[in-house]
């Protein structure tokens, strides 16, 4: 039978102090919150007023389950207050001399039984348990902020905690509405190891300028689905607490990747520590304020005497699913479309893959019978490259080889009339080689469409060394005209969504070869505590494992980062067969 804590002590009251205490609270448990001095404890009932409040406001509690639970928690300044709990979870500052010293002192007040449990998200339990005399009843317990909101909680056992102790916890947290997952004790656990390494990346995008803020971070939410972009994500947590995670993950693993980007000291010393100071990446209308507000960096919107091409006429080369996802995009927005197949047998079926999705848009109510009539009626289909001669724009779909799509540049460079502007939907291949097919580099562009076209919102508006500042401000009309997100970036591997993307589904992999975690436990880690759509291993099968182990080869091999080298484990799942969904079998078993 498990132990029931029934008092539970909480010593910071930050914000995860806070959220903790009032998770614990509202569900019936007896609280004893502990903070520095008064000052301290202030804004820990100011952090509890304004969550409750705003529960109470969504519904979420009514006005006599507030004041109850408000009831439960009572404050004091001094440690010895916890003299009688059944538990304590520690929730200082991430620096180990602190955690250190508030564990001896509460070994010397608590009774011999009472479990410690530590909420960091990157310090050593084991060493944070040797500084009392009860070890194995030390473990960590990451809630994820915020608290009262975020399902998952992390178990962190060591070597040497009791095995009912983990049983008792875990417990504990289903009690409290949690998602409980067992982990060992190793720098980020699950799923900080595998966020702060995507974030750290962003940085260091930014950081070379190589994207702004606003696409860094519009990329990954339209591109990917995430509910937030990197660097607002940063803000979010501060940029303190970043980069203290990020030492201590570099210190224990040595992964450069891991090791903070320097822009981070530099901001924090700055004092921009995000919104909890008013300024981090982005500026805010306050401390602790969401709200964002224009500053000297926030983009201003074009002249209106910026110099673009016009485009009516636009051509797609291609027959496969984005080719086609594409012609219906520029189609429903009035374009008339060229469509270029290399027999007519696949220029019919092409025309009938659209044909079939506009249907659909009409039969779920998306679009009108008259509208999928005209949109079909812009579309010609054509075999010979010469159908395109009249295009304003040719957009290039067609397989991912460097030979096929150098080609296709090459006879669009005979046929296509001065000024068109030449456009690839690579997302992975140099831009540039494309362009190195044609007399005109400065014409060609990169325009990366995300699957499915019609629907997802992020294209990618990829520049080489070469490209025209006309086609780059061309693209970028075109992509708004047809209620795309644009983001710019520069002509190197992964452009900005691949490149964040595919390192962190990478990292999954190791950790999973590592036997740290299964695949469940991690999927679990990153859709619960970070909200993110689909965990990796969702996400791999979905797009593929030969596709995703090509686009690591790829960013490998253009930037040379040793912790970018594929898992070996995704290299033998390819080389076995198993290829994701479209197989069958990949890292998970699927049902025909």
């Amino acid at each position: 039978m498990t132990r029931q804590f029934n008092t539970v002590g909480v010593v910071g009251l930050g914000t995860m102090g806070a959220g903790i205490a009032e998770v614990l609270a509202r569900t019936g448990i007896t609280v004893v919150a502990v903070d520095v001095d008064e000052a301290g404890l202030a804004r820990g009932r100011g952090h509890l007023d304004h969550s409750t409040d705003r529960a109470v406001a969504g519904g979420k509690l009514s006005s006599d389950e507030r004041d109850a639970t408000l009831a439960r928690i009572s404050y004091a300044t001094s440690l010895d207050a916890l003299a009688g709990v059944d538990l304590v979870i520690e929730a200082v500052p991430e620096r180990m001399e602190l955690k250190a010293a508030v564990f001896e002192e509460l070994d010397r007040i608590c009774g011999p039984d009472v479990v410690f449990a530590s909420n960091t998200s990157s310090l050593s339990i084991t060493e944070i348990g040797v500084h009392t005399g009860r070890p194995g009843k030390v473990v960590g317990l990451h809630f994820f902020n915020p608290a009262p909101v975020l399902k998952l909680v992390e178990v962190i056992r060591t070597v040497v905690t009791e095995p009912d102790v983990v049983t008792d916890v875990v417990a504990f947290a289903e009690g409290l509405g949690k998602s409980p997952v067992v982990i060992g004790d190793r720098a980020g656990f699950i799923a900080n190891a595998l966020l702060f390494g995507y974030l750290n990346h962003a940085v260091r995008m930014y950081e070379s300028r190589y994207a702004t803020r606003e696409d860094l971070d519009a990329a990954m939410r339209y591109g990917c689905g995430y509910p937030m972009g990197p660097l607002a994500v940063l803000d979010l947590i501060g940029l303190d607490t970043a980069y203290e995670i990020l030492d201590t993950m570099y210190h224990q693993s040595r992964n450069r990747l891991h090791a903070p980007a320097p822009l981070l000291k530099q901001m924090i010393t700055a004092g921009l520590l995000g919104r909890k100071s008013g300024r981090g990446f982005y500026t805010y209308d306050g401390p602790d304020s969401p709200v964002v507000v224009p500053d000297v960096l926030t983009p201003v919107a074009s002249a209106e005497g910026e110099a673009t091409r016009e485009v009516q006429r636009v051509g797609v080369i291609g027959t496969g699913t984005m080719a086609t996802g594409i012609v219906e995009v520029f189609a429903k927005r009035g374009y008339d479309v060229v469509l270029r197949a290399r027999s007519e047998e696949k220029a019919d079926a092409a025309v009938g893959k659209v044909r079939k999705s506009l249907e659909k848009a009409v039969s779920r109510g998306r679009l009108s019978a008259e509208d999928r009539d005209a949109a079909l009626g812009r579309v010609t289909p054509v075999v010979d490259f010469a159908g395109l001669a009249d295009c304003d724009l040719v957009v290039e779909a067609v397989a991912e080889e460097l030979a096929i799509k150098k080609a296709v540049f090459e006879a669009l460079d005979e046929v296509c009339k001065p000024g068109a502007v030449l456009a690839t939907t690579t997302s992975s291949l140099p831009v540039i080689e494309c362009a190195a097919a044609t007399a005109r580099p400065g014409d060609v562009v990169g325009l990366h469409f995300f699957n499915p076209a019609q629907v997802m919102k992020l294209v990618e508006v990829v520049e080489t060394i070469s490209t025209s500042a006309d086609v780059v401000a061309t693209a970028r009309r075109v992509c708004l005209d047809l209620g795309k997100v644009p983001v710019h970036c520069g002509d190197r591997a992964g452009f900005i969504v691949n490149a964040l993307l595919f390192p962190y589904l990478n990292d999954a992999v190791k950790m999973l070869e590592a036997h740290y975690a299964v695949a469940d436990d991690i999927d679990n880690a990153m859709k619960v505590g970070c909200s993110l759509p689909m965990g990796p291993f969702e996400l791999l099968d979905v797009v593929g494992l030969d596709v995703s182990l090509a686009i690591e080869r790829s960013l490998y091999l253009e930037f040379r980062e040793a912790g970018f080298a594929p898992a070996p484990l995704l290299e033998h799942l390819v080389k076995a067969g198993r290829l994701g969904r479209k197989t069958g079998k990949g890292f998970r078993d699927y049902v025909s």
